[in-house]
């Protein structure tokens, strides 16, 4: 096997085979990059689609409502111990949107089947961004409060996000979850199916009954649970998985009950919403001393 030890300047061996491969590489990265076509120019469009900052609905009256934008959240307390030696103490995450690696710097928007996880990313962006809508022939207006037990659909953002409904179904050989393997979430597209159905119980479960109907706080810890498989939506912080965008956490559709028959805290979500901003009375605006 002949190996060059020489610059090609130097006219040893095969000098001008060398020289037009110089020239020809040199050739093809300039088209590629006149062309966007290198993986830096590829990653960097990631920052402006994908990882674009988002701002979330801003509640004036801390309830959830049709239409609003949150992210939903897996909030661990921070003081907390590894479970076995080895083991990373589980963050605060988010649940989040992936595709394919071989898709993900081509595309502009989220498309076909995608993946779900619960990221360690808690930044607001198109990946963790969800939109709160309501289920087919529900004829709900938009901007009306979202009520304990009543179905909903959540859709990842239109545009970029691709406007895809989290769906889930009892879990299979051929169709569950990768490391746990038990039942499977995934983004698809609109197809109004009962898959693709959820709703909010309350998180204490001796006031579920007493709690139907009433509005839905947010900011607060709730249960998010799938209609069809009665299996609540949960973080598995023991399995990994690993996305183009970082190491996450796995998450699944199962309910994963304590000795008293309540969730366990990887059960537990938040719908976060945007923090309103404070009112500026004219006490705040005027200096001591001052009238208006």
């Amino acid at each position: 096997m002949s190996v060059r030890t020489y610059n090609p300047s130097v006219r040893v061996g095969n000098w001008s085979e060398d020289i037009c491969l110089e020239e020809d590489t040199l050739k093809d990265h300039l088209e590629k990059r006149e062309r966007g076509e290198l993986l830096i120019q590829k990653s960097s469009r990631l920052s402006e689609t994908i990882l674009k900052p988002v701002e979330l609905s801003v509640t004036s009256d801390g309830l959830l409502h049709f239409g609003d934008v949150v992210m939903v959240m897996n909030e661990v307390p921070r003081l907390q111990l590894a479970t076995s030696f080895g083991d990373m103490p589980q963050t605060s995450s988010a649940l989040s949107v992936n595709m394919a690696e071989s898709k993900i710097h081509e595309a502009l928007n989220f498309e076909g089947n995608c993946s779900v996880s619960a990221s360690k990313l808690l930044q607001p962006c198109a990946r963790n961004a969800f939109v709160i809508s309501q289920v087919k022939g529900a004829n709900i207006p938009t901007g009306s409060p979202l009520v304990y037990n009543q179905h909903f659909y959540l859709r990842t953002l239109p545009g970029v996000g691709g406007d895809l409904i989290m769906k889930s179904d009892i879990a299979t050989f051929q169709s569950s979850a990768k490391k746990s393997r038990k039942q499977l979430l995934e983004f698809s597209e609109d197809d109004s199916s009962y898959i693709g159905e959820w709703r909010i119980l309350c998180f204490n479960p001796q006031l579920r009954m007493e709690t139907e109907g009433l509005p839905v706080q947010a900011n607060q810890k709730i249960i998010f649970n799938h209609c069809k498989t009665n299996q609540d939506l949960c973080v598995i912080s023991n399995k990994i998985v690993r996305t183009a965008f970082g190491v996450d956490y796995e998450a699944v559709a199962y309910t994963d009950l304590d000795s008293h028959k309540a969730e366990k805290p990887n059960n537990h979500w938040i719908m976060v919403t945007g923090s309103p901003s404070e009112p500026r009375t004219p006490a705040q605006i005027l200096k001591v001393g001052e009238t208006q």
